[in-house]
């Protein structure tokens, strides 16, 4: 307790940090995993040869991964968003695609029968009943995105893996060590409430409209 009150504005630096390094490789990794869900929903052949790619990758350790990446990124944060970007694909991909097989054919059939177009059926449609199932995926990218994070501080990027490996390093300083791992709980807990809230405000206001 000593340790937080004496050093409460670096470790808020290392949580904002911390934050960045996670909330930042989720975002891209959404970013490129929506349209490419999307895809794989429509033409199976696609979704045949990404799953199983992803899935290679996604054995691959988080440290493997960042190692691999320093000669084409450097020894620095980009390494380790990118590996973030990678792992949380892998999340996104796969349960976006899930999100989109989960409506019911005959919505889409009713919506082609009014003459809408495909852009507008994804819009319209499709993204917004997959989304909770989506938002479902983010969630968890995004909690697995902030442990992940904690490596980070082996490659220069910093965040609270710093406070994690100073205290290994000084001969096992338990303060250090007590407060990464909280702040890192309390940030994965944030995340994991923050998007369940919006999951939720997401489904009641859908089933709303349902029944209007």
């Amino acid at each position: 307790m000593t340790y937080l009150l004496n050093n409460f504005d670096y470790i808020l630096q290392l949580t904002f940090r911390h934050f960045q390094l996670a909330i930042i490789p989720v975002g891209i990794a959404f970013l490129i995993a929506l349209p490419l869900g999307w895809l794989s929903f429509r033409f199976p052949r696609l979704s045949s040869f990404l799953i199983p790619l992803n899935n290679i990758l996604y054995t691959v350790p988080s440290i493997a991964m960042m190692i691999f990446l320093i000669p084409f990124l450097g020894l620095n944060a980009r390494s380790v968003m990118a590996a973030l970007v990678i792992y949380s694909q892998i999340i996104l991909l796969r349960n976006i695609i899930a999100g989109f097989k989960s409506i019911d054919p005959s919505i889409l059939e009713a919506a082609r029968g009014m003459g809408m177009s495909r852009l507008q059926i994804a819009t319209r449609i499709q993204l917004p009943i997959a989304l909770p199932i989506i938002l479902a995926a983010v969630r968890l990218a995004s909690v697995i995105s902030v442990a992940i994070a904690t490596i980070g501080a082996k490659f220069g990027a910093g965040g609270l893996g710093v406070l994690l490996f100073e205290g290994i390093a000084q001969a096992g300083r338990m303060d250090k060590i007590w407060i990464g791992a909280i702040f890192v709980g309390l940030l994965a807990l944030f995340f994991n409430r923050g998007i369940l809230w919006i999951e939720k405000t997401i489904s009641g206001r859908w089933m709303q409209a349902r029944q209007a």
